[in-house]
């Protein structure tokens, strides 16, 4: 998750660094987004087939001199393909799934993936004070000398402790598309990765959003937006806790309905405290609390239930459905930037996160109701 937003606050400098408009500079935003689904479809079918061990080692390794690449471009040609290189870690998530799937239980899975989305949801609330004081003392190219030695930390970490997991390396020999057919056969796998997708949707909406309409309530100051916004992921960070604790007392379907009620109610609340008078802004950002509650709950059981389907295709389940769930995500915030574009008020934006949480509730009751059947 570092990769993604610690340079951020950097763009206007990495922009006049190399002479290039902020929308050329921009673009390594978006390179990196559509390397990181590709990556993730891949690497999890890779992991299948040669051992989680060498891709992990060979993505970290990739990330490296990627990372270096860009602290040493001397234009932006140069920096938007090293930059594109360095989603090669992204490898490292589908992997990691599978890899605490493998050493455990289903619920002891669903309590350590929880506890690792903890650390998740930490990048995003401090990359960016991170890189914007690197930026500020040590200029932006420092960002991503900083990049390169944490990756080397990860790769001599991985090298001396990550073991191959895999029960049978390379007994998965049969094609890319092949795999992807019998994942793609599961009603199970559509059900969770579909509420993953609008969960994940629902989150890109507020992040979209909630700049455009709240940032008048705030008399411009960034820093209490940002501060304020800060509250979805710390709710996160709760709702990963929480999904320990609920693995060992709920199935996990069970689970699973919880959390999308529990969004879909703190968001309704917030759409009726709305309707009938004007929201204060803490009271929004109250109501969206529970987006990243429901998003940490939800995140650790879809996880491990799309492996369960296919113990032989885990890695392969775990990629196609993070990319699903980047790319549902991503199209659901495309379509609701029309509405809320044309009438940028707080009741159209709750009103687009409670329709896009209730999808994944909709999709959390078929999960539901396909549990109930033995796999296939």
């Amino acid at each position: 998750m570092l990769p993604v937003n610690i340079y951020l606050p950097a763009l206007p400098n990495i922009a006049a660094a190399f002479d290039a408009d902020f929308a050329s500079v921009n673009l390594s935003v978006a390179v990196y987004a559509v390397a990181t689904a590709l990556i993730e479809i891949i690497a999890g079918a890779l992991s299948d087939r040669y051992g989680r061990r060498p891709v992990v080692l060979t993505s970290v390794s990739i990330f490296i001199v990627a990372s270096i690449g860009c602290a040493l471009a001397p234009g932006i040609g140069i920096f938007l393909v090293c930059r594109t290189f360095q989603a090669a870690i992204a490898a490292c998530f589908s992997v990691a799934m599978v890899v605490i799937r493998e050493t455990s239980g289903e619920r002891e899975a669903v309590r350590r993936i929880g506890l690792a989305g903890m650390g998740w949801a930490l990048a995003p609330m401090l990359g960016p004070t991170l890189g914007g004081i690197l930026d500020e003392l040590f200029g932006w190219r420092t960002i991503f000398v900083v990049l390169a030695l944490l990756g080397g930390t990860v790769l001599i970490a991985s090298m001396r402790q990550l073991k191959e997991t895999s029960p049978h390396p390379g007994a998965s020999k049969g094609r890319l598309l092949s795999s992807f057919r019998r994942i793609l056969g599961s009603p199970r796998f559509w059900a969770y990765t579909l509420c993953m997708a609008c969960s994940t949707g629902t989150l890109y909406v507020f992040l979209g959003g909630a700049p455009l309409v709240m940032g008048d309530h705030f008399g411009g100051s960034s820093v209490a937006l940002g501060l304020c916004m800060a509250m979805v992921p710390g709710g996160f960070v709760l709702g990963s806790y929480l999904a320990g604790i609920c693995a060992s007392r709920f199935f996990r379907s069970h689970i699973l309905l919880y959390a999308r009620v529990l969004t879909c109610g703190g968001l309704l609340a917030g759409l009726v405290l709305a309707t009938l008078h004007d929201i204060h802004a803490l009271a929004f950002f109250s109501s969206c609390l529970f987006i990243g509650m429901g998003n940490g709950l939800t995140a650790p059981v879809v996880n491990v239930a799309v492996m369960a389907e296919r113990a032989d295709l885990a890695g392969t389940a775990t990629g196609l459905s993070a990319a699903m769930s980047i790319g549902g995500g991503a199209l659901i915030s495309s379509v609701a930037g029309l509405p809320l574009g044309a009438a940028g008020s707080v009741r159209t934006l709750l009103a687009l996160l409670l329709t896009s949480a209730s999808l994944a509730l909709l999709a959390a009751i078929c999960a539901a109701l396909v549990d109930r059947r033995p796999p296939a």
